[in-house]
């Protein structure tokens, strides 16, 4: 079972890690940084993440050679449509998304009822709000039904932490979870953007640049960076899977430290699996 306090141990630690990859330190060394002893440190890093605080120091220093290579050519690998190999931990996420028609956009929602509530997740506490045909809302934070009734002001709230948690294991702690699908109100170009995150595949990452010209937007980068933005359903679609033109992590909604953890954590699983 997910313990979401691991999140903010590991959290700390992998900040760490990345900041001072330069000099290579020893698993000791990383554990003294986070105030545990190096066997409790690797053993939740190892439970945590799937492979050893020594091999993930690996793939920290290969991102990190390989924003050199794009930065000396001035552009980043483009992973649209790239295939995952291996098994393992990680998995492709199997997304569809349903839009809301144009009545129901315009009546806020009346008629549906959505289901809502919190649990743990590997990257801290998450929310989780659905209707009967999808998931309507993911978010890492404690979404009250104020903040649910704002988004969706006619329709019927309905406290479900039971089946809360119950999807919430699903989406992050099932070796075979999926497929899903989401309900969402948005204009034709967020759906574009969107769609076009779900063809990004674990492990690899786009630019927002790229993104437009994938979508076939040249030039459309900051609008596409607003629609990556309001992206309702945190990690099924993969807005975390964004960098900056320069490699760089960038901005996340929902924080740029969490945004490297999730990152951090599909490199790993990626190394383990292959």
């Amino acid at each position: 079972m997910i313990d979401s306090k691991d999140y903010q141990r590991i959290e700390r630690a992998i900040d760490w890690i990345r900041s001072h990859y330069a000099r290579q330190p020893a698993v000791a060394e990383m554990a003294a940084a986070v105030h545990l002893s190096p066997y409790h440190f690797s053993r939740l890093f190892r439970d945590w993440a799937g492979i050893s605080p020594h091999q993930y120091l690996r793939v920290v220093t290969l991102q990190a050679a390989k924003r050199e290579l794009a930065n000396q050519s001035g552009t980043l690998a483009t992973a649209l449509d790239v295939g995952l190999s291996g098994s393992g931990r990680l998995h492709d996420l199997f997304v569809s998304i349903e839009a809301m028609s144009p009545g129901e956009y315009a009546r806020g929602g009346q008629d549906l009822e959505i289901r809502y509530g919190h649990g743990d997740s590997p990257f801290g506490i998450c929310s989780v709000a659905t209707t009967k045909r999808g998931i309507c809302a993911l978010a890492f934070d404690n979404v009250t039904a104020a903040e649910l009734r704002a988004r969706w002001p006619g329709a019927r709230l309905a406290a479900d932490p039971a089946g809360a948690r119950e999807l919430l294991d699903r989406v992050f702690d099932n070796p075979a979870p999926g497929p899903f699908q989401l309900h969402l109100k948005a204009s034709n170009f967020q759906f574009q953007v969107w769609r076009a995150l779900l063809r990004v595949a674990p492990g690899t990452t786009i630019s927002y640049g790229e993104l437009a010209d994938g979508i076939g937007r040249p030039g459309a980068a900051r609008a596409v960076g607003q629609a990556v933005g309001s992206n309702p359903v945190a990690y099924l679609i993969p807005c975390h899977r964004v960098l900056r033109g320069d490699g760089e992590i960038g901005g996340y909604r929902w924080g740029p430290s969490r945004k490297a953890v999730m990152l951090a954590r599909e490199s790993s699983l990626l190394a383990a699996s292959g």
